[in-house]
């Protein structure tokens, strides 16, 4: 019996799934109360077969097709800032966020900020700094993942890099949260063993310090579970042949899920990877598949219960955290995961600072045990160095 790739659900974003599924991105627009899009990529998608597909649906149906695709890995404020120009100059009404995690996330700031009379930086989120925006000047967003790991897609934030101060940035609003996600997995087939990879460890280290995070969420623990179940069945098999249908829509979910249920929080993995990102450019997805085992030793002692569960979730033969920390090493060097940051390029001369802005990033609240600078500093060089033991309390 063939599995089933159609689906639509409200969760609470409407999202059409299944192949073929970018032909309703006129329909999606025109639900969402778009007549004038604004097609946000990255720059790696600019020139794509699948891009030009889904500006065809839209020239087809009579709107605009404009794309603005000046955005990096690790978007900064210069970027967001080109978008806004680009969404001002062909008067605009809406945003197609289209890609990965930085498309998506410049996407939805691009519908944002036009209209705010504040900087950008002034509804990070942190407190109630959300309520500072005029509401009513946000537009509309339908989001189109490429690829299955941040999840932004079915998110209330963006990411942003600060390059002043080298900090990457959580910026919130509830109307962030596209109005529609179309989830077409023949628009993944094309990404690269590497990017599948880091991109699905993205997905995990959602799903897994969502889990996690200390609080009362049923819900969200519940889809954290699920969605670690179905990547460790499907990212493999997504890796290891990108032509996997069945893999790539399985995957778009999971991806999904991770970004639903880190409502409850996330922790030091991203604590750790956002300063990553910040001073070395490296990819997040994959910062955070290196730095995971080490975070999960170094909360060992509060997350006991949780990881007992992962292990029978995923018949493991070890069971309980031991088993979990062994399934998840040999699954990362499956999938070409490097064991060390020093691989990634990150160094230990801003090993001090990097500490510092971990302290004060917004997701080590969500952490399972209370972290100070000084903490991180011994778990970033654990990281760097590859040292499992040296990450430990």
């Amino acid at each position: 019996m063939s599995a089933v790739l159609t689906g639509a659900w409200n969760y609470p974003t409407r999202v059409l799934s299944g192949p073929g599924r970018i032909s309703e991105l006129a329909d999606a627009c025109k639900t969402a109360g778009i007549t004038r899009p604004l097609i946000v990529t990255d720059r790696g998608l600019a020139a794509s077969d699948i891009l030009e597909k889904a500006r065809g649906v839209l020239r087809a149906a009579g709107l605009t097709d404009n794309v603005f695709s000046d955005v990096q890995g690790n978007p900064t404020e210069a970027n967001l800032n080109a978008g806004i120009a680009a969404y001002k100059v062909g008067n605009h009404d809406g945003v197609v966020a289209f890609g990965g995690g930085s498309g998506l996330d410049v996407g939805k700031l691009v519908a944002m900020m036009p209209g705010q009379t504040r900087s950008v930086w002034d509804f990070e989120d942190v407190g109630d700094w959300w309520t500072r925006a005029d509401a009513s000047v946000i537009a509309p967003i339908v989001a189109v993942p490429t690829t299955a790991g941040t999840g932004s897609e079915v998110g209330r934030a963006s990411v942003l890099t600060n390059e002043e101060t080298h900090e990457k940035k959580i910026i919130f609003h509830p109307l962030l949260l596209p109005k529609i996600v179309i989830e077409d997995p023949e628009l993944t087939v094309g990404l690269p063993p590497g990017l599948t990879s880091g991109t699905g460890f993205d997905a995990l280290a959602h799903c897994i310090e969502a889990l996690c995070a200390p609080g009362f969420h049923p819900m969200a623990e519940g889809i954290a579970v699920e969605g670690i179940r179905l990547i460790a069945e499907y990212l493999p098999r997504a890796y290891t042949n990108g032509a996997d249908i069945e893999a790539r829509s399985r995957m778009l979910a999971a991806a999904s899920m991770g970004a639903a249920a880190f409502q409850k929080g996330l922790g030091a993995v991203h604590s750790i990877s956002h300063p990553c990102g910040a001073f070395y450019n490296t990819h997040h997805g994959l910062t955070n598949g290196v730095v995971l085992p080490y975070v999960l030793v170094r909360n060992r002692a509060a997350i006991e219960d949780k990881m007992a569960l992962v292990a029978r979730v995923l018949d493991l033969k070890k069971p309980g955290f031991d088993g979990v920390l062994e399934w998840l090493l040999a699954f990362r060097k499956e999938l070409g995961v490097p064991h060390t940051l020093a691989e990634l390029g990150v160094k230990e001369d801003n090993l001090v600072v990097m500490a510092e802005h971990a302290e004060r990033d917004p997701s080590t609240g969500g952490n399972p045990v209370a972290l100070k600078a000084a903490d991180f500093e011994k778990l970033i060089l654990a990281c760097i160095r590859g040292d499992l033991e040296g990450a430990k309390a």
